[in-house]
């Protein structure tokens, strides 16, 4: 049965948005994404409102004035809120204002984009993000009293800092996340894999020559602990005369040419587990060194990761420059594992399943 199936998100953030939307199209659906804003990192766009005061610094600078800080935090910790789910408010007057004031600049912009795009039309909305238009959660209270279908996908700091919007979170019919320690923030969710086109990366055949090269990736280095890993490569440069390949602030493409010149990849330490960034390493066919979430392990033995911490993350790094061999191990079972389970649409498919959609 093909469906027509609507993500709203408020950025493509990470192509996770898209990447779905791409698997449903492959499924033979008619599949279509609109955000909010477009992601500083320019990843492909379908319908984008192009919408003010998102990703702006007099946003920023209001927030801090007047959000809560707790939901500002970025780090690498697992907090588990007093209340599950944490559950985003206005912090005060200030802020439901503020947030009241930007939907009545924003509505012109979208009520054209519903009329063009005909997005009332739609037999399933999927949130990527949990939010939709406005804080009210009306546009979806409006499609679920039609009978369609509405799905929340909670893919990172969504969940963690912010919190479900209550009008959003009682309507939906699904909620899922592709982060593994969101089942310890919301009674009713469930976990499926980041949806990953692993096709879009071929594997390093040959190294090329000189020094082994081992690679990290921070987006924010508080939430990779890059202030523990960037030392302890370095230190293993002097030792071991390995070149340690930061890869941060430049554009999507030179990144992953940077990334699959590394022969190692550390992605984050922490409680949060792994992210993209591991996959890209893996689907190269290079060996990632990474923390997983609480029960990650456990549920999936099988994984291909090597598990470190601040404790022992050097001896892992030294067992694998000087194991050529466990190297090659790792990364031709890390590419094979992101096969098996990241796959764009069997990631979709499952989300379909959970949802009774087929």
């Amino acid at each position: 049965m093909s469906l027509r199936i609507l993500h709203i998100a408020p950025f493509n953030t990470s192509d996770v948005p898209m990447t779905l939307v791409r698997a449903e199209r492959a499924m033979g659906h008619y599949s279509r994404l609109v955000t909010l804003a477009r992601d500083p990192r320019a990843f492909e766009e379908d319908i984008c409102l192009e919408l003010p005061f998102l990703d702006w610094w007099g946003t920023r600078l209001a927030k801090r004035l007047v959000a809560d800080p707790r939901r500002l935090r970025v780090d690498n910790v697992a907090r588990i809120p007093e209340h599950v789910p944490l559950t985003w408010r206005p912090r005060g007057p200030a802020e439901a204002c503020l947030v009241r004031l930007r939907e009545r600049l924003w509505a012109p912009a979208i009520r054209r984009a519903i009329r063009d795009h005909d997005l009332t039309n739609f037999d399933v909305y999927q949130l990527d993000g949990g939010l939709e238009f406005t804080r009210d959660g009306g546009f979806v209270a409006a499609r679920k009293r039609e009978g369609k279908r509405v799905i929340c996908c909670y893919t990172g700091s969504d969940l963690r800092t912010r919190g479900v919007i209550p009008a959003i979170d009682r309507i939906a019919d699904l909620t899922v996340s592709v982060e593994f320690d969101h089942l310890r923030l919301h009674p009713s969710i469930h976990h499926v894999f980041f949806p990953f086109e692993v096709e879009r990366f071929q594997p390093v055949r040959e190294r090329r020559p000189g020094p082994l090269r081992i690679g990290h990736a921070p987006t924010s280095r508080k939430a990779k602990g890059s202030d523990i890993i960037i030392p302890v490569i370095a230190s293993l440069a002097a030792e071991y005369g390995v070149e340690m390949v930061l890869i941060e602030n430049l554009p999507y493409k030179e990144a992953i040419r940077r990334k699959a010149d590394c022969d190692i990849f550390v992605d984050q330490l922490g409680d949060l587990g792994y992210g993209i960034n591991s996959l890209e390493a893996l689907a190269m066919g290079i060996p990632v060194c990474s923390c997983l979430a609480p029960g990650f392990a456990e549920r999936y033995p099988d994984h291909p990761f090597v598990v470190v911490d601040a404790t022992n993350l050097r001896e892992q790094l030294v067992r694998l420059i000087t194991s050529p061999g466990l190297r090659q191990q790792l990364g031709t079972a890390g590419r094979r594992w992101v096969k098996e389970h990241h796959d764009s649409r069997q990631v979709a498919a499952r989300i379909h399943q959970l949802a009774g959609l087929r």
